[in-house]
């Protein structure tokens, strides 16, 4: 999409850490997500403490939900996809997130066994 000959995107790349195992997840409406976390390093800084970002990702799609659901703590990932901001009612109230939609994703290095994964799926996705 181009506006006044910019073009607009919202492409989201992140290479970090699976904080925790995913979670999968059924909503009201009987849809079925995958959420995770992923922590990214921020850059260093000379003399600051390092410090991470921990970013939240959903996966929706089939595909981007089968490969976070073989995903584990401490695996080295990387996740495409888009910036999203989902509202919801919670405990009676309006509420929203800010998260990682996530459209691909693979295993670079499994946490278990420090190597990278054998097989990889032809749209940029590893088995479990």
């Amino acid at each position: 999409m181009e506006q006044d000959g910019t073009e607009l995107l919202n492409e989201v790349r992140l290479v970090g850490r699976v904080s925790a195992e995913p979670e999968r997840r059924e909503m009201p409406s009987g849809d079925e997500l995958w959420t995770l976390r992923v922590v990214v390093p921020r850059p260093e800084v000379a003399g600051a403490r390092r410090q991470v970002d921990a970013l939240e990702c959903v996966a929706w799609a089939a595909r981007p939900r089968r490969s976070v659901g073989g995903w584990h703590e401490g695996d080295l990932v990387e996740v495409e996809g888009r910036l999203r901001r989902r509202f919801y009612t919670a405990a009676g109230a309006r509420a929203s997130r800010v998260e990682v939609e996530v459209l691909r994703g693979r295993v670079i290095r499994r946490a278990r066994t420090g190597r990278a994964p054998r097989a990889v799926a032809s749209a940029g996705t590893t088995s479990p």
